[in-house]
């Protein structure tokens, strides 16, 4: 038996994450570039970075661990079925959705790769997608992990459930977007 680099999407940006997290963490190099900053800045290059950029940097090892955990749990299912360049397509398009839509209604940061995570657990729990239906698996992870994110929305905890929120909505759009083309 041999290991294989059996996800190349899922384990290239978990790696990234780990080592973003080395840097800005304990070394404490590079940490705005890995964080979406309050407010438009249009005018700066580094600001476009920081729109994608923010989903690998993350506040503690408990935050990392409890994203990777998912990602590498999820992602690689999802890899499989949609392939390697639509997985990246749905990363980088969460990231820009959630960072457009939190620079719109919020005056903080943002830090994570929760609205992957959240992007991915939509989308797996509808990979057996048909058209005209729709999986009760989907319809009670809708339930369970936006409903909670919503209940939780209310707490000042420092967590970004709208990020959380908008991957979910992310994910069931490319969820059934993609199933319906594979239909």
């Amino acid at each position: 038996m041999k290991i294989t680099f059996n996800s190349p999407v899922i384990l290239t940006f978990s790696i990234l994450c780990a080592a973003v997290y080395l840097l800005t963490g304990p070394m404490g190099l590079l940490s705005d570039s890995f964080k979406l900053l309050p407010g438009w800045n249009l005018s700066s290059p580094g600001w476009y970075f920081r729109l994608f950029s923010h989903t690998m940097g993350h506040a503690s090892t408990e935050h990392l661990m409890g994203n990777l955990a998912f990602i590498l749990l999820i992602g690689p299912i999802v890899e499989e079925k949609y392939g390697a360049k639509n997985l990246v397509i749905m990363m980088l398009s969460t990231a820009l959705v959630t960072s457009v839509l939190h620079l719109s209604f919020f005056d903080h940061g943002l830090l994570g790769a929760s609205g992957i995570v959240f992007m991915l657990i939509l989308v797996v729990s509808l990979v057996n997608f048909r058209s005209k239906e729709i999986p009760l698996t989907f319809i009670l992870v809708v339930i369970i992990f936006i409903g909670k994110e919503i209940m939780d929305s209310m707490q000042d905890d420092g967590v970004s459930h709208f990020a959380h929120i908008v991957g979910g909505i992310t994910g069931a759009v490319f969820g059934f977007t993609l199933g319906s083309k594979k239909a």
